[in-house]
């Protein structure tokens, strides 16, 4: 899995090998399984599993992370914004906005918009908040367009080893 831009279908993915595939497997099922566990499973020595986990994480493959369910803690309005802005400061505008507090995923997109960010928010007033006193403020965003979210059917991340 390449991140910002990374090794698109490039050198990283090709060093990535259906044992390290497997490794990763374990640990998206449970990311505090440990390495001796995970060894056990696959058959093959503890060091070899921390070791390729060391390798797949420095390269960026890999970070192990703790997931959160949004509406458990409290946030309970989440949508996608879509944004039209000035082209020449697209870079500047993405970075920006992904600095917010209340955006998860920023991505830069070919078509109709430009941007596509994803809001967390506490509820409808704090997303209109971020929406008019935020979002609406940064130089350069011509216009939105939201999309709220009013359930979430499916939210993976065991991308790349299937």
């Amino acid at each position: 899995m390449a991140r910002n831009g990374e090794a698109r279908g490039g050198r990283v993915a090709e060093e990535v090998t259906a044992l390290d595939k497997r490794i990763i497997e374990h640990l998206q099922a449970d990311g505090r399984r440990s390495y001796t566990s995970i060894a056990t499973d696959l058959g093959i020595p503890e060091a070899a599993v921390r070791a390729r986990v060391g390798r797949l994480t420095r390269k960026g493959v890999l970070q192990v992370v703790g997931v959160t369910n949004p509406l458990k803690l409290g946030f309970h309005q989440m949508a996608m914004v879509a944004v039209r802005c000035d082209s020449e400061r697209l870079i500047e505008i993405a970075d920006e906005i992904a600095a917010f507090p209340e955006v998860s995923y920023v991505v830069i997109t070919a078509g109709t918009y430009d941007l596509l960010v994803e809001t967390v928010c506490e509820d409808t007033e704090d997303l209109l908040r971020f929406l008019t006193e935020r979002m609406r403020r940064v130089e350069g965003v011509r216009d939105t367009e939201t999309f709220v979210y009013l359930r979430m059917v499916k939210q993976a991340f065991q991308w790349g080893t299937r």
